[in-house]
């Protein structure tokens, strides 16, 4: 009786059984590839304008690990008696880097979400002086751990000195949280597929309004949101 031979592979594995395994990786990529889409949100104040510095926040009901976690170390500025940036976003437990350009002194104070305690009810926060920078010499800075517990949310900035000055670092727990640039577009990528939550903070937004269920799919999707932000008009 004549034998069927199966031609093999170095690794003395049938080539069918190769292919059913490369077959089965291809049909495994493709499937990891549409469990995560793409939300652009465009976020309006209440004119109809695009709003910038509005923090959009994605919580899917899909517990996945993100591709991509948000940064644990950030930079602001105090820079002609301004934050910059105004809003910073963060992760938990971030560490951020306070430095005055500034040629005279700033106090800056730290209002933090969740400070408040029968043992702290003024919410002292954090604070740090800051010398003016002298000529030729380095600026002065101070890094600032942002891990008390259950404190997430927007930090606020201020200045004890100069009272004008105002800016926030949003402390998020969510991976899919962005910041809305100037066009107030936020591009959320690589948020599971399937039912998702959406939160919108602004600075000037007094009461956090309720946003509408998300479905989350492997095609990009658009969404616009409108705030009760009144834009601030320029002085004549």
């Amino acid at each position: 009786m004549n034998k069927i031979m199966a031609t093999t592979t170095p690794q003395n594995t049938p080539r069918f059984a190769h292919r059913g395994v490369a077959a089965a990786l291809v049909t495994g990529l493709l499937a990891g590839l549409a469990q995560a889409g793409t939300l652009e949100v465009l976020v309006l104040d209440k004119d109809g304008k695009p709003l910038p510095d509005a923090v959009v926040i994605v919580l899917p009901s899909a517990h996945t690990a993100a591709k991509k976690a948000l940064p644990l170390t950030a930079t602001v500025n105090q820079e002609k008696m301004q934050f910059v940036p105004n809003l910073t976003v963060v992760g938990v437990g971030a560490k951020v880097r306070f430095t005055n350009t500034d040629a005279w002194d700033h106090h800056v104070r730290l209002t933090v979400p969740g400070a408040v305690t029968n043992a702290n009810p003024n919410n002292d926060g954090m604070s740090l002086r800051l010398e003016g920078k002298s000529e030729g010499k380095p600026a002065s800075s101070t890094v600032l751990a942002l891990d008390k517990p259950g404190a997430t949310g927007a930090v606020l900035l201020g200045c004890f000195i100069h009272g004008s000055m105002s800016g926030h670092v949003y402390v998020a727990e969510s991976p899919w949280t962005v910041k809305t640039e100037a066009n107030g577009i936020a591009v959320i990528e690589d948020v599971p597929d399937g039912a998702a939550n959406l939160r919108v903070w602004h600075a000037n937004q007094l009461v956090e309004k309720a946003q509408p269920a998300l479905v989350v799919g492997a095609a990009p999707a658009k969404l616009t949101i409108s705030l009760d932000v009144v834009p601030r008009r320029r002085r004549v």
